[in-house]
């Protein structure tokens, strides 16, 4: 694929670092860098179970501009907090009954749930108008390791560069274009090439507002 567009090296990104991570095993040396490159306010690309996403640390608000400028996001972009599991999630979402049932039968997996957001999600991340928050809990090894190890959420967006309609999937391609851009790729494998499934459980209504991965078939049903 080629870069038809043009994007500009931030101020104060050098080269991005490129670590080589088992997709089944991850190093926990090569992790635990990782975080440290996160916890310093650092913008990673990283694989998922779905396609690779580019994230930051909750609160850096430097690093979610860095990110709104590579993806070419407005403010009505719902921004994803990746959680390590539910009670993580839970803290971030207000989570019904419904909901609750739904969460605890399709997570962890490729979904990514839209739900109305409690006070400790920063206003920055929110939908101007409606004060929600998407959140997923994924599979793969990977994220789970970094998650762990940083012991909050992650703020992601899936890698879908402007003018472009699918994600990035590899590795080396994401070096080469945005080596002044982020401050880490992870190369965990040729990545997939659908982002995840978006489901609303806004106001105890289920709505499927993007079919990628995850089977939208269960909730389809219920909508």
């Amino acid at each position: 694929m080629a870069n038809a567009f043009p994007l500009h090296a931030e101020q104060g990104v050098n080269v991005s670092q490129f670590f080589q991570v088992h997709p089944e095993n991850p190093q926990p040396r090569l992790i635990k860098q990782a975080v440290e490159i996160v916890r310093k306010g650092g913008v990673i690309v990283y694989p998922t179970d779905s396609s690779y996403a580019v994230g930051c640390r909750i609160g850096e608000k430097s690093a979610v501009d860095r990110i709104r400028h590579l993806r070419r996001l407005d403010d009505k972009h719902n921004f994803t907090l990746v959680c390590r599991d539910l009670s993580q999630l839970g803290l971030f979402a207000k989570v019904d009954t419904v909901a609750f049932r739904l969460l605890r039968t399709y997570t962890p997996g490729s979904y990514t749930f839209i739900l109305n957001a409690t006070r400790e999600v920063p206003r920055m991340l929110l939908h101007p108008k409606r004060r929600t928050i998407g959140l997923r809990v994924p599979v793969h090894p990977i994220a789970q390791a970094l998650l762990a190890e940083l012991g909050e959420p992650l703020i992601s967006s899936s890698l879908i560069l402007p003018g472009e309609e699918l994600p990035m999937s590899d590795p080396y391609e994401m070096r080469q274009i945005l080596e002044h851009q982020v401050d880490l790729v992870i190369d965990g494998g040729f990545g997939g090439l659908e982002a995840s499934t978006v489901v609303s459980l806004v106001d105890d209504e289920v709505e499927v507002l993007r079919v990628g991965c995850g089977d939208p078939t269960p909730f389809a049903e219920l909508a």
